[in-house]
């Protein structure tokens, strides 16, 4: 964990003077920031490698998420962040085609469902697709 120290004035410059010298006296204080090491996302990559790879995504998350790892255990946060937030995009952009391909498929198997629900009907009314009664000998 990296800390960053900052210093900030709390009050503006305060000038004393003593008759003879002028002092200028100027308050600061220290905050210790501990900066959050970059993520990875190497589960997230994993899961859209294994699950769905559409045009090759997921693969590009997993690579960038283990050279964002490799980058971070070497210390240069800044390239661990790049690679990153480069998982992070590839990743969102796979789940989204993910869940599109998901909704399609629904719509699809609904439509083909009801589709074959309606050649059911017809089949069991003893109709043909062209709706002449063919149900039998009427003598």
């Amino acid at each position: 964990m990296n800390i960053v120290s900052d210093s900030v004035p709390l009050q503006a410059n305060m000038y004393y003077s003593d008759g003879e010298h002028a002092v200028m006296v100027q308050q600061h204080t220290r905050v210790n920031v501990a900066r959050e090491m970059p993520k990875d996302h190497i589960i997230w990559s994993l899961c859209c490698f294994l699950y769905f790879n559409p045009c090759c995504l997921g693969l590009a998350a997993l690579i960038c998420s283990v050279k964002a790892r490799d980058r971070k255990l070497l210390g240069d946060i800044e390239a661990a962040r790049k690679h990153g937030s480069t998982a992070q995009t590839l990743n969102i952009i796979s789940t989204v085609f993910f869940c599109i391909f998901i909704l399609i498929m629904v719509i699809v198997v609904a439509v083909l469902f009801t589709q074959f629900v309606k050649i059911m009907n017809m089949i069991n009314d003893g109709r043909n697709y062209d709706g002449y009664d063919r149900g039998g000998y009427s003598g």
